[in-house]
């Protein structure tokens, strides 16, 4: 062995939470004013060193039920950041996730307790270290994956509308889709369930509620399926 564990360099490991929201007004990013130095004040990504008992996921899961008091939300390890001097503190490497949670679902006594602030991803503010390179690379993955698949869902209510589910995929991928086309595709793939329930907060006559199956979506992912929008 070229180095034994007492003589290896020691380094702190931490994970970094890119914490997604939707509603009305668009796709939204959960960010927290740090509160100690370097970049005290600053606005700065949910984040946390690992502990010693913890793997990553488990790391990841405990920060974003911390500052949000969420459980068994869709969470998913995007990449590791290991510039020299990326923390000006001490070497510290950096694992990042992102999170699709419900707005209406989160601890908003939990927010304001971090002062923590949901804002608008195309007007968020600048942020530490390099969150903000964090932040554009989960936007991406993001964008790619709900462009062939509906991994969307987890950011809309139990119940929603044809509108609602249009409005998220456009305020994701920040493109407007043809309606038509996109209820089509959505209809063909057989994964959400029509309900006899109506929002009539939408129209006059009322918009028809739909719920995700999650079995059929699974059973289709088994089958390879591209959604293509």
């Amino acid at each position: 062995m070229l180095n034994s564990y007492s003589t290896a360099d020691k380094v702190l490991l931490a994970v970094d939470c890119i914490i997604f929201g939707f509603d009305r007004e668009g796709l939204k990013i959960l960010l927290i004013k740090r509160g100690f130095e370097p970049e005290k004040g600053k606005w700065s990504l949910m984040g946390g060193l690992l502990k010693q008992d913890e793997v990553l996921n488990n790391a990841a899961i405990r920060v974003l039920n911390t500052y949000t008091g969420l459980h068994d939300v869709y969470m998913e390890q995007l990449y590791a950041y290991s510039d020299i001097d990326r923390d000006p503190a001490e070497r510290t490497i950096s694992v990042s996730y992102y999170a699709l949670i419900n707005i209406e679902n989160h601890n908003a006594e939990l927010i304001k307790n971090y002062h923590a602030q949901w804002f608008s991803v195309a007007e968020a503010p600048s942020l530490i270290f390099d969150h903000n390179e964090m932040v554009e690379q989960a936007i991406k993955i993001l964008r790619y994956k709900t462009s062939i698949k509906p991994i969307g869902f987890e950011l809309l209510p139990e119940k929603f509308t044809m509108r609602q589910l249009l409005e998220l995929y456009e305020a994701i991928l920040s493109k407007e889709l043809d309606k038509r086309n996109f209820i089509s595709k959505i209809n063909s793939m057989e994964i959400l369930n029509k309900l006899d329930e109506k929002d009539m907060q939408s129209s006059r006559k009322g918009s028809y509620l739909y719920t995700f199956n999650k079995e059929k979506y699974e059973e289709k992912l088994r089958n390879n399926f591209v959604l293509n929008l």
